[in-house]
C-alpha cells in the first residue's frame, strides 16, 4: 500500500520545503496535488534551498529529498509555464543536487517517474518504500531526456538494463530496484521515514570531513581510467580533518562540530 508523506512545516504554497533535525535537512517536494510535477518554481525554490546548503557544510551533515503525499514525483510539470530564467536551468538544478558537499539520500515512496527519477539519481544514495515505482517515459511522449538521465541512469545499474528501462517505459517496484542497484535498499512503506532517518544518522555520526573529501574525489573521478583515479586519491585527496586527533583519542563531541578543511 502506499504511504503518503504529510509535508513539513512551512507555508502552503512553497513548492519545496527545508526542515532540519538533528544536521539533517529535509528538503520535501510540496505539490501533493500535482504528484509533485517538477515546474520551474519547484527548480527555483529547490536551487534557493540547495545555495543554502553549500554554505553550511558546518551545520549540515546529510541532505535528505523526499515528497509530500502520495508520492515522490511523477516527473516534469508540462502543463503550466516552462520559460526557465536560464537555458538548461532544470539540469543544471540537479547538477547542483548532485554536487551538494554533504552526501545526498532520496527517500522514496509511490512514483518516481522521468524527471522525478532524474532528481533521485542525483541523490548518493537511494532508500525506496515497497510502493515505490521507477519509471523512465520520456519516449512514451515524444521527449528526450536532458536532465541526465542517460548518464546517470547507466552508471547506477549498468547500460543494458538502463537501455531496457528507457527503450520500455517499463516500471521498477522498490524490491526490484533493491536488486538491481538502483536503490541502495528498499523497506516496507511504514518503515521509510524510520530507515531513511537511521541511514542518514549513521552518515551524521562519522567525520564530515572525511565524507566530504570522498565525495570530491568520487565526482573528480567519475568516468576516468582506474589509474587517473588512483592517481587523484594519491595526491588530491585531503588524509587527515581537523576532527582526526579527537576521533582516534576517543574524545570527539558529536555536539560540536568543527569546519571541515578544504
Amino acid at each position: 500500500m502506499t504511504s503518503s508523506i504529510a509535508p513539513a512545516t512551512g507555508p502552503a504554497l512553497d513548492p519545496v520545503l527545508r526542515e532540519d533535525r538533528d544536521s539533517v535537512a529535509l528538503l520535501t517536494l510540496n505539490r501533493p496535488s500535482k504528484r509533485n510535477a517538477l515546474d520551474i518554481a519547484t527548480f527555483v525554490a529547490l536551487e534557493a534551498h540547495l545555495a543554502d546548503l553549500e554554505a553550511q557544510v558546518d551545520e549540515i551533515g546529510v541532505v535528505v529529498v523526499r515528497g509530500a503525499g502520495p508520492c515522490f514525483s511523477a516527473g516534469a510539470d508540462i502543463s503550466g509555464p516552462t520559460r526557465s530564467p536560464r537555458p538548461h536551468f532544470q539540469a543544471s538544478v540537479i547538477e547542483r543536487l548532485a554536487n551538494l558537499p554533504q552526501p545526498v539520500i532520496a527517500s522514496v515512496h509511490g512514483h518516481c517517474v522521468t524527471g522525478g527519477l532524474e532528481v533521485a539519481l542525483a541523490s548518493d544514495l537511494i532508500v525506496a518504500a515497497e510502493s515505490a515505482r521507477f519509471a523512465d517515459t520520456h519516449a512514451r511522449f515524444a521527449l528526450a531526456a536532458n536532465w541526465g538521465l542517460t548518464q546517470r541512469l547507466p552508471r547506477r545499474i549498468g547500460a543494458y538494463r538502463a537501455r531496457e528501462m528507457m527503450f520500455t517505459n517499463r516500471e521498477v517496484d522498490g524490491r526490484e530496484a533493491e536488486r538491481i542497484g538502483l536503490a541502495t535498499r528498499c523497506v516496507p512503506d511504514a518503515e521509510l521515514e524510520t530507515e531513511t532517518a537511521t541511514l542518514a544518522a549513521a552518515i551524521v555520526a562519522g567525520s564530515w570531513f572525511s565524507h566530504q573529501e570522498h565525495k570530491r574525489a568520487l565526482l573528480r573521478t567519475d568516468g576516468v581510467p582506474l589509474t587517473a583515479g588512483l592517481a587523484d586519491e594519491q595526491y588530491r585527496v585531503m588524509r587527515v580533518g581537523p576532527d582526526f586527533a579527537e576521533r582516534a583519542g576517543g574524545r570527539f563531541d558529536d555536539s560540536k562540530r568543527r569546519p571541515p578543511v578544504g
